[in-house]
C-alpha cells in the first residue's frame, strides 16, 4: 500500500499505520496501481488518476480541497477506468464494523479533542492539512 503526504512528519505517520511505502504528495508511485482511494478531491483527483492501471479504479469518499476536478475524460475511455463514489454504509455495515473493532481492538486516530465553540479551528486545520485523523467536537 503507497501512501502520500505533504510533510515528512506525516509520511512517517502513514508508515507506522501500516503504509508501505509513503511518498510526498503528487510524487509518482513506483508502479501504477489498481485502486486509489481519493478523498482530497480537486488537488489531488488528477494525480490519482495517472497513478492507476489500466482497468483500474478511483473511489472517491471526500472532495475536501473541491469538488470540481478535470475530468480527464479520455484516459478513463482509453484505460477503461472506473470512478466510484462511496460515502457511509448500511446499518448492517456499521455493525460488522462496531464488531471489528470490538474484536481487534483498532480505533479512528484522534488529531485532537475541541470543545464545540472551536469548531472554527478544526475547520481551520482540516483547510491547512495541519491535522492527522479525525477531529472530535465536545458538547
Amino acid at each position: 500500500m503507497y501512501a502520500t503526504a505533504r510533510t515528512e512528519a506525516k509520511q512517517t505517520t502513514a508508515l507506522e499505520l501500516g503504509a508501505h511505502v509513503a511518498l510526498a504528495s503528487g510524487a509518482r508511485l513506483p508502479e501504477r496501481v489498481d485502486a486509489v482511494m481519493e478523498t482530497v478531491g480537486e488537488a489531488t483527483y488528477a494525480h490519482s488518476a495517472r497513478a492507476l492501471k489500466p482497468g483500474g479504479r478511483i473511489v472517491i469518499s471526500g472532495a475536501t480541497s473541491g469538488p470540481n476536478p478535470p475530468a480527464d475524460l479520455n484516459r478513463f475511455f482509453f484505460l477503461q477506468l472506473e470512478l466510484v463514489g462511496s460515502t457511509m454504509g448500511t446499518k448492517a455495515e456499521l455493525r460488522d464494523l462496531i464488531a471489528f473493532l470490538r474484536a481487534t481492538g483498532l480505533r479512528p486516530r484522534i488529531d485532537r479533542v475541541l470543545p464545540v465553540e472551536r469548531v472554527a479551528e478544526g475547520l481551520e486545520a482540516m483547510a491547512a492539512g495541519d491535522l492527522v485523523g479525525k477531529i472530535v467536537l465536545e458538547f
